[in-house]
């Protein structure tokens, strides 16, 4: 197996706040290594740390020799470029000839589904700017590519898209992601970085699934341990505890053991704490059987429908998960819901002083310079919660915060961090209706699952708008699907949308075929004489790898490990040459028929 990287007891902290320290951990060729770990852990900074973009503190990371590294950050960010011209841009430094850079960008084009006509990288959606982000990064050839939460703010058809497009184009890669399905399909190894782990991570090869079991089983050991340390510690308490007398005919050795087995003790207590963020919103648990109908509603965004003859009725237990592709209006129904929005046609009746929460995606974003402390309780030093009265100190553990943390200004804090300040806010307002938009972005494994047993208990309705399979499937029992301009369709699982979803898009791709060949353009003068000149060109091209590959069996190349790295670097590169303008060939003949 061939190591790509080995990294030694790195360390990473910003300003008083330690992120990570002295994690050690190797990556090897063809492995899809999933990095999972609360909100806060470093796993975006460890990246950015691969990726060459940031220093640790502390600890080395060594790379093979020529080693080809992508990485794609959660936010993409272009110039006001074309997508061709952001993807030429990518190969400005490669060597390759123009035309082989213009037949990559097209080809890296037509892979990600871009039609050729779409406005500058700028304007883009965020699911186009990701697959353009992507594309960015595989025309280069890495050997390993970083994801940094590649399936945030994309949509479930986005989700299923890249699922498939990354098995297909990636083979060694790291992806930070929260999304349990994504892992689940999408990784051959899981590595957590967590302090309850006595080396800081804890990585096991396979699937999420058998992640999952090898940790509880080690935490279960872990338990076990601390009831034995625990044990031992009380019998040499009690020995330190001897008087005096008794103690000066004891080795010093033995109370420097009694000290350690004190302080092995505190460590495993500390790494088995557990650490879960106490979500339980507030609900007004009135009886009414009718909280929310909604009749033949539609709704028209200029000249397009999103929507119409829309019915449904919310009532306590009712967990409605709406579907559908970016721009379908699932966020303008939520507003719709709270009265924001009015419908064009339908109506929707309200229970009598119905209490409705909305969680917007597009929150309002505290100053990055705000504390801690007046992100949790902006009124003072208490919060108001179910009429009891619990200060800010208290109320910031229940989301996973230390009290030593009240004064850091927000800025410092991860996404998901900041994501656990809105769910904050949301559980002080009494609802009979939760209006949830994408609340899962952001937070990480354990508050995703406490947040779905909190809706599951929540005695109410919840209507729910997110890409997170594994809480659409676990939650919701009735799932809302809206179409551009067609009838809603409810269903009752989501697997059952799935299925339906992928047979669309396989009858959508037979419609797009084209039904007659496209005219074809005639060469041009300097095309017709690269084509003559291209059997030639092959040829000597051939030539010269094979001249390469004579070069491996000198022993004096074999025994140089710098010598054969360089001479197969040269082979690589011949090798894709070769390909290219074979590929040149072909586009030339049949532009010529």
């Amino acid at each position: 197996m061939t190591l790509y990287l080995n990294c030694q007891n790195l360390s990473k902290s910003y300003g008083s706040r330690k992120l990570f320290r002295n994690l050690s951990f190797s990556i090897f060729a063809k492995q899809r290594l999933g990095l999972i770990g609360p909100n806060g852990a470093g796993k975006s900074s460890l990246l950015h740390i691969l990726a060459g973009n940031e220093k640790p503190d502390e600890g080395i990371v060594s790379y093979r020799k020529g080693l080809v590294v992508g990485y794609v950050p959660q936010i993409s960010t272009f110039s006001p470029l074309t997508p061709k011209d952001v993807l030429l841009e990518a190969l400005k430094n490669e060597p390759l000839a123009d035309y082989e850079k213009e037949n990559q960008a097209d080809m890296w084009l037509s892979k990600l589904g871009f039609r050729g006509d779409e406005p500058v990288a700028t304007a883009l959606s965020g699911g186009w700017k990701k697959r353009l982000s992507i594309a960015q990064e595989l025309i280069r050839s890495p050997d390993l590519l970083l994801l940094d939460e590649p399936t945030n703010h994309l949509d479930l058809e986005g989700i299923l898209w890249l699922e498939k497009f990354l098995k297909k184009e990636a083979t060694s890669y790291i992806v930070v992601s929260h999304d349990r399905f994504f892992l689940e399909h999408m990784v051959n190894r899981v590595v957590e970085i967590n302090p309850v782990y006595p080396e800081g991570l804890f990585s096991i090869d396979g699937t999420y699934h058998n992640f999952l079991e090898k940790k509880e089983l080690f935490l279960q050991g872990q338990l076990q341990q601390e009831r034995a340390v625990a044990s031992k510690a009380r019998h040499e308490l009690d020995w330190l505890r001897a008087s005096p007398k008794a103690r000066t005919t004891k080795a010093q050795s033995r109370i420097d053991g009694a000290h350690q087995v004190l302080e092995d003790l505190s460590g495993l207590k500390q790494r088995n704490k557990e650490r879960k963020a106490s979500i339980d919103f507030a609900a007004t648990e009135r009886e009414t059987q009718k909280l929310l109908s909604a009749n033949n509603l539609s709704k028209k965004m200029g000249s397009r429908v999103l929507f119409k003859g829309l019915d449904f009725l919310l009532s306590p237990g009712r967990r409605i998960a709406l579907m559908g592709p970016n721009g379908s209006g699932k966020s303008t129904l939520l507003k719709m819901l709270t009265g924001d929005i009015q419908p064009d046609v339908g109506t929707i009746k309200r229970a009598d002083n119905l209490k409705i929460v909305y969680f917007d995606q597009h929150r309002a974003k505290l100053p990055d310079t705000t504390t801690l402390r007046q992100a949790l309780a902006p009124a003072g030093e208490y919060v108001d919660f179910r009429g009891q009265k619990i200060h800010v100190n208290g109320w910031c553990k229940r989301f996973l915060f230390s009290p030593d943390l009240l004064d850091l200004q927000i800025g410092a804090l991860s996404g998901g961090e900041k994501a656990r300040i809105s769910i904050a806010h949301l559980m002080l307002q009494p609802a009979d209706i939760l209006l949830l938009d994408e609340p899962t972005n952001d937070l990480d494994i354990t508050t995703l699952e406490t947040l779905e047993e909190s809706l599951l208990e929540f005695p109410g309705a919840v209507v729910l708008i997110t890409h997170d399979r594994c809480m659409l499937e676990r939650t919701c029992n009735q799932f809302l699907a809206l179409g551009e301009g067609e009838e809603a369709v409810l269903y009752a699982e989501y697997g059952q949308w799935e299925r339906t979803l992928q047979k669309e898009i396989k009858a959508e791709a037979k419609e797009q075929l084209p039904s007659s060949p496209p005219t074809k353009a005639k060469l041009t003068y300097k095309e017709k004489r690269e084509l003559e000149e291209m059997e030639s060109t092959i040829h000597a091209k051939e030539a010269e790898i094979a001249q390469l590959n004579k070069q491996l069996q000198n022993p004096q190349v074999a025994n140089d490990a710098l010598q054969l790295q360089a001479l197969c670097t040269q082979i690589q590169l011949a090798e894709n040459q070769l390909e290219q303008l074979f590929l040149r060939w072909q586009e030339l003949e049949t532009k010529m028929k």
